[in-house]
């Protein structure tokens, strides 16, 4: 059974927090967003103007890695489509020796983030940096690219995502994993991770590439088809919020799967949290005790399953 983590107080009804979950998601637009949120809580002296702003994202006060950290190294890389047909651009980071003043010559284990449905913002390159202070090599591809990529808006960012080509993504996304696979400074063990529209393709991944995903840890994403689970063979860790009832709801399924295929899995579901529970740049879905823990579970997760034994 999954630890229990103590519940963090809500500042926002939990019912405007759902309906920026939707709004997120596309279930409805900014304007129903808007007049729903006049509508439910003007009575309780709060306007939807106050609470779109507490609900939307600040990317200063969720940055925990600065971009100048001398810790680190990071570049924006260009991954040719397999297709011939354009490219994937991302932010690409790797520990720095301070010692010798150099990346450090070790070859290191490899960690592809892909972000939530919104493009690649602030929010993910800081988790990507994250991942280098740990001593991986992070790749967070811009699912945008192909449309211009991320317009450094969150809601301009979620109506580009409409434009997108899903199946050159998918290809896309697996040539971004190979790049990692065979990149010098890689030990040749490629893990992904991402939030709820990257969790999802975290899942997926695991299906398309075999073998060659050594582990994944999705967040709040949805599951691949069942009959699609026997190709796994990276070692999953799943991590949904307890609020999150759809796709709470439909874990055991993906957990059975996964069992009668033999995928080594593991699963836990946070008390007390909603979908985005890990984002720190959206204070109010943040839980800090259990992103926290899901981000240590997480490190141990790839330490295990995809660096060498003493690296």
């Amino acid at each position: 059974m999954p630890e229990t983590i103590e519940k963090e107080k809500v500042k926002l009804p939990a019912e405007a927090v759902e309906l920026y979950t939707q709004f997120i998601h596309g279930e409805i637009d900014r304007r129903e967003f808007m007049d729903t949120l006049g509508r439910k809580f003007a009575g309780a002296g709060l306007t939807a103007a106050a609470l779109a702003e507490a609900l939307m994202p600040n990317y200063a006060l969720g940055q925990q890695v600065r971009k100048d950290d001398d810790r680190i190294k990071a570049s924006y890389e260009t991954i040719p489509s397999p297709t011939g047909n354009g490219y994937i651009r991302g932010y690409f980071v790797r520990p720095f020796s301070q010692e010798t003043r150099a990346e450090k010559p070790t070859q290191l284990p490899t960690v592809l983030v892909i972000h939530e449905n919104r493009g690649l913002n602030p929010h993910t390159e800081d988790v990507a940096r994250r991942f280098a202070l740990e001593n991986f090599m992070a790749f967070a591809p811009d699912a945008l690219t192909s449309v211009g990529g991320y317009p450094n808006d969150d809601y301009k960012g979620g109506q580009l995502f409409n434009k997108v080509d899903r199946a050159k993504l998918t290809n896309d996304f697996i040539a971004c994993a190979q790049w990692l696979k065979t990149h010098p400074l890689s030990n040749g063990r490629v893990s992904a991770t991402g939030f709820c529209f990257g969790g999802g393709v975290s899942n997926s991944l695991a299906t398309l590439l075999g073998a060659d995903l050594a582990a994944a840890a999705p967040f709040y994403g949805g599951a691949p088809p069942a009959a699609d689970v026997p190709k796994i063979k990276a070692a999953i860790l799943v991590h949904h919020g307890a609020l999150d009832k759809a796709l709470v709801d439909a874990y055991p399924t993906y957990q059975a799967a996964m069992k009668q295929a033999n995928v080594t899995h593991e699963g836990h579901i946070y008390p007390g949290s909603v979908h985005g529970f890990f984002n720190d740049a959206t204070p109010e879905r943040y839980n800090k005790p259990a992103a926290e823990e899901a981000w240590r579970r997480t490190i141990d997760w790839f330490n295990k399953y995809s660096r060498a034994t003493g690296a």
